[in-house]
């Protein structure tokens, strides 16, 4: 099934124009992340995953007052505690979510504290229907290993495509891909999320995904560059670009519908996870676009400059 037929967009015409909405976006997201690094010590809100401390999900028998509840609780001696409403309306959940800890002897207290609270200074009837509690030391093993992980898939993917195609190609892959991860966290910071173990997971996801769409455009432009030797290395990537576009708004159509209803139906527990999908999913098919077929011309035309320029490598032609 082929959507476009003869299309023939510029796209490198509009590089400009793509450079300044990733400088847009990737700055609001850092200047955001540097407002959190200042205000509670870490570039975007972390879940309990990572700060470590204890969250106790409450099902109330009638609809919950979040100030009342909140006024128990200081009451009872719990400063800082965080309370939100949780999932949809007609449950009357409630989160609760004491502040970080640094004692590990102190989580089931905390536990236990939240629910003497609301025994004694709140008058409605209720149930803990679930209990998170990790332990600082736990959470920080976790930060760690995260962003390892992020960093290892990347690094991974760059040797891959450095001995599949060209050091260039991977290059140009690991920076799109970077862009990708970091609007998706700047997005994060913008609208005051926590990332949880589930939200990492989503980036990772991204990261291959971001990876699998460029690679497609760029096995395009080594096949072109074998049909069309005397062609400039723009046209043929415009012409990549071109040729590949029903497949990347197919599949990348479907896929962003299939999160986005997850994001709208799947309640507040995968709220995190389909939000970094949604995100990462528009940024990453535009990047495979935007950034990393244009990082090609580029290079090539630095190279030029310097008197030095290196032909890409082209496709080798099929043995029958």
């Amino acid at each position: 099934m082929e959507l476009f037929r003869g299309v023939n967009v510029d796209w490198l015409r509009l590089k400009w124009y793509f450079l300044g909405f990733s400088l847009i976006f990737s700055m609001a997201g850092i200047i955001s992340m540097g407002w959190h690094w200042a205000h509670i010590g870490s570039p975007v809100p972390l879940g309990v995953d990572f700060r470590g401390g204890t969250q106790v999900q409450v099902q109330f028998a009638a609809t919950p007052d979040v100030n009342k509840i909140r006024s128990a609780t200081v009451a009872a001696g719990i400063k800082d505690a965080n309370i939100q409403a949780y999932g949809e309306a007609k449950n009357n959940e409630v989160l609760i979510s004491l502040p970080e800890q640094t004692d590990e002897s102190s989580l089931d207290l905390g536990r236990q504290q939240i629910y003497d609270a609301l025994q004694a200074h709140y008058d409605n009837r209720f149930t803990v229907r679930n209990v998170q509690v990790v332990g600082p030391t736990v959470g920080r093993q976790l930060e760690k290993q995260a962003g390892l992980a992020t960093l290892y898939s990347m690094a991974g993917m760059l040797v891959y495509l450095w001995f599949r195609f060209q050091l260039i190609y991977g290059v140009a892959a690991v920076v799109a891909c970077f862009h990708d991860t970091l609007i998706t966290v700047g997005a994060f910071a913008l609208t005051g999320q926590e990332i949880s173990l589930t939200v990492i997971a989503a980036i990772l996801t991204l990261v291959g995904y971001s990876m699998n769409d460029t690679i497609v455009v760029f096995d395009r432009i080594r096949e072109n560059l074998r049909l069309s030797r005397r062609e400039s290395l723009p046209d043929v990537v415009n012409r990549s670009i071109n040729q590949t576009l029903s497949r990347t708004v197919l599949t990348s159509g479907l896929t962003f519908l299939t999160v986005l209803s997850l994001f709208i139906f799947g309640g507040r527990v995968l709220h995190g996870f389909s939000f970094a999908l949604v995100v990462g999913i528009l940024i990453g098919t535009y990047s495979s676009i935007a950034v990393a077929a244009p990082m090609l011309v580029a290079w090539q035309e630095w190279r030029a400059k310097r008197g030095n320029a290196v032909v890409l490598p082209a496709a080798k032609r099929a043995r029958v």
